[in-house]
């Protein structure tokens, strides 16, 4: 099967979307606004129909720029840290990074997937990286092709490991906390419970990894190291854009490399303390990274002419990838717009309420999976859906602790799979990764990793888990 070009796609779920708005009802819970979480919030119990708003197809149209109005700050984020890398690989300081790690690795190369998917899932982790990994995409596309490896590996390794490890996370502030407080739970309550899962879950996600990358490696010759049909049908994929390489006029020191390098570094470091601690947005994360690609630029030799060429070609390179992210968010403009969203919440849980216990709760998880494709914000879809499900699961005698963990396991790895997550679908754009292929590798994980889900909902009931 062969998707649609990814434009196409998203033009296509924007129309989608308004013909819904003709089929269903208009509804609205109220809200209310809830200090605990910083948040509006609905009421449960309150949900009403409202006056039909229909979305015409020329307002379809004009979502599409209203989405990245709504996404400003996302998309040009996209663009300043896509620069700002840009300018670290002209000065040539990552490319001999990575010929060097590539060197230390021969015979060896598979070793670099389970360290770059726990990095990566660390960041996923704890602050939910998701837009953020498509800064990586130079160093990781580079990194892979020296290794022999498929372009998916690289999506595998970064935006695949952090999504498994946000939806099985104990930490993520933006995810399992927001929806802890919602449902008045103590943050980072159950934390051990979502270790104990969250290990195997990325451990099942390396193994499929690595073994995926072993069967469509190829050699320097370009033959591949496998002769099965799998690897034969999976090859890899042209990339949307070359990778980018050192000038050849900059020859590098080990000093400069070094002190370039520690700019990276001391960059990311200053990136977590302010998402955990000073409560940094995108706009300020942009300035962070505009900041070093300048610092690198000047450090590397570039002066600001040079600078200033690598930042555009940077920008130039990802300006697809980053308008994906608008048109994605363009759907939910579209659903919001004919009022709808709260409609599809209301009327994809309230089945639910005949189940069984066990049953409501793996109703919940898969109920949560459908909710994400039209509302792709994971906080968005905390603070939608947990006021709903609360009352009904102390109606149904479930605890609290397991209606969080519906939430978190079924809209955490939907991220893997629905094309409304605009960041993924910008990373598999910015690799020249199809959409279809991407689906077939993740796919063959996603069944042992959601049995692992199910098998956590199960024993966190049985057990009691609050």
């Amino acid at each position: 099967m062969r998707f649609p070009h990814p434009l196409n796609l998203m033009v296509g779920c924007i129309l989608i979307a308004a013909a819904l708005s003709y089929l269903l009802a208009a509804g609205h819970f109220d809200r209310r606004d809830d200090p605990a979480t910083g948040r509006r919030v609905v009421v449960a119990g309150t949900y009403h129909r409202v006056e039909p708003a229909p979305v015409r197809p020329f307002d379809a149209v004009v979502a599409i720029p209203k989405g990245m109005a709504d996404a400003g700050a996302v998309i040009f984020y996209v663009f300043l840290v896509g620069g700002a890398f840009a300018v670290v690989e002209r000065t040539g300081a990552s490319t001999r990074l990575v010929q060097g790690l590539v060197a230390r690795l021969q015979g060896n190369e598979t070793l670099v997937i389970p360290i770059t998917c726990l990095a990566f899932g660390l960041g996923g982790g704890l602050i939910q990286m998701q837009e953020e990994l498509i800064a990586f995409v130079p160093m990781l596309l580079l990194l892979t092709r020296r290794l022999g490896f498929n372009p998916t590996v690289a999506c595998a390794v970064s935006i695949g490991a952090a999504a498994v490890a946000a939806a099985f996370s104990p930490v993520n502030p933006f995810q399992v906390v927001i929806a802890q407080k919602v449902a008045e739970l103590q943050p980072h309550s159950g934390l051990w419970f979502r270790m104990a899962f969250l290990l195997p879950a990325m451990a099942i996600w390396i193994w499929g990894t690595m073994r995926y990358a072993k069967k469509t490696a190829v050699r320097a010759g370009g033959a591949e190291t496998a002769g099965t049909s799998e690897s034969q049908s999976e090859a890899p994929v042209q990339l949307s854009a070359p990778v980018p390489s050192a000038s050849p006029a900059s020859a590098g020191s080990p000093v400069r490399d070094g002190a370039i390098l520690l700019v990276v570094l001391v960059t990311f470091a200053l990136f977590v303390i302010g998402a955990q601690s000073w409560g940094w947005e995108f706009e300020q994360f942009s300035a962070l990274f505009f900041l070093m690609g300048v610092a690198a630029g000047l450090i590397g030799g570039l002066r600001l002419a040079g600078t200033a060429d690598a930042f555009v070609e940077g920008f130039r390179s990802l300006a697809y990838a980053a308008l994906l992210i608008g048109f994605a968010r363009a759907i939910y403009v579209v659903l919001d717009q004919g009022q709808i969203v709260d409609t599809i919440v209301q009327g994809i849980f309230t089945p639910i309420a005949r189940l069984p216990v066990v049953l409501s709760a793996l109703g919940m998880m898969v109920l949560q999976a459908l909710v994400h494709v039209p509302v792709p914000s994971t906080s968005g879809q905390a603070v939608l859906t947990m006021p709903v499900l609360v009352p009904l699961s102390d109606l149904l005698g479930l605890a609290r602790q397991v209606t969080v963990l519906a939430y978190q396991y079924g809209a955490g790895l939907c991220e893997l799979l629905t094309p409304t997550n605009g960041a993924l679908m910008a990373m598999l754009a910015a690799t020249g990764v199809r959409f279809e292929e991407w689906l077939r590798f993740v796919l063959r994980l996603l069944v042992p990793i959601v049995g692992l889900a199910v098998l956590g909902l199960v024993a966190a009931i049985v057990t009691g888990l609050r």
